[in-house]
């Protein structure tokens, strides 16, 4: 059997191209079964966390009439980060990246994007975000995660035309789109499970920079749990490989977002215009209302909301979309 070679979207400015994936061994399924119903999809769930890599395994990048080696790190994972050296095009581009197996090639087709010219970024959450996870309750999480497939999985009301208006927010030309990221603390195993999500619901194609990934039975019992530091480390990666993009943030009350988005608006208050956060529970946290008071007193835009048109009318009100 063949080892699986797992590629994601990468991104890129005009200095460097970022890609990046993960090597498995070949037992590892690589099509899970989305759409199967409950045991079937439970099934389909925890096998994504029964995953076995190859650390160190040879990785080659085809870029630009080259092809370029490394190897992945321990847990399987690797990343190319290449100097640009001549133009590239703006938008979704690919890119293919091979391993080798008793000397056959195995090769993949990602994708990366380049965004185009243009002053906006976004950077959103995903669980309880646009997702409806109940991350609040572990119990009623692991049942909708385990017993409700793809298709069944609820996003909030109002989501998709708030976000395809940030998508399109000062553009006049159909083919160009803002820039999109998805930040979250759901592992890498869920890769697949939510680019189908997205594209079902037509959310803008984005980014994903999730949390490593997980290679056991009691690791999907804490998925999405745990410290949340590195998507702080993923955000200020982003402001600072796109320094030129004026930001707004979207994440919600149920974990850390709030005070993380307050620790990134103190490192860039000139970067960053507005932050969403979603009210989970019935009333607002007091906590989190302090952090939005604080990031507000630095002249950004908060908006602290339980349905989606109060975003959106924000984001009107504001000139985010028109």
């Amino acid at each position: 059997m063949k080892p699986i070679l797992k590629l994601y979207r990468g991104y890129a400015n005009e200095q460097e191209l970022i890609v990046f994936g993960h090597v498995f061994k070949p037992n590892t399924a690589n099509d899970y079964e989305f759409e199967k119903r409950r045991f079937k999809n439970a099934r389909s769930i925890i096998r994504m966390f029964m995953v076995s890599t190859i650390p160190n395994a040879d990785v080659y990048l085809e870029h630009n009439g080259q092809v370029i080696h490394t190897k992945a790190l321990k847990d399987g994972y690797f990343k190319f980060c290449i100097p640009l050296k001549h133009e590239i095009g703006y938008g979704w581009t690919d890119y293919y990246v091979s391993i080798y197996h008793n000397g056959e090639e195995i090769r993949e087709k990602g994708s990366y994007i380049r965004p185009f010219k243009g002053d906006l970024g976004f950077i959103s959450d995903i669980d309880d975000t646009f997702l409806v996870s109940h991350t609040r309750n572990f119990f009623k999480k692991l049942y909708i995660l385990l017993w409700k497939n793809v298709n069944d999985r609820r996003l909030f009301e109002g989501v998709v035309p708030h976000y395809q208006a940030l998508s399109t927010a000062g553009r006049n030309n159909k083919e160009e789109r803002n820039a999109f990221f998805y930040v979250s603390s759901s592992e890498w195993n869920l890769y697949s499970f939510i680019v189908k999500f997205t594209k079902i619901h037509e959310l803008p194609r984005a980014v994903m920079l999730l949390k490593d990934i997980k290679t056991s039975l009691a690791d999907f019992l804490v998925t999405g749990r745990g410290n949340h530091n590195h998507k702080f480390d993923k955000i200020k990666h982003i402001l600072e490989f796109y320094p030129h993009l004026k930001y707004t943030l979207l994440g919600d009350d149920s974990q850390h977002d709030p005070y993380l988005y307050e620790n990134i608006c103190k490192i860039f208050p000139q970067t960053v215009i507005a932050v969403y956060i979603r009210q989970t529970g019935r009333s607002k946290k007091p906590k989190a209302v302090a952090a939005l008071q604080n990031i507000e007193s630095l002249n950004i835009a908060v908006c602290y909301f339980k349905e989606s048109n109060e975003a959106i009318e924000h984001s009107r009100k504001i000139g985010i979309v028109s």
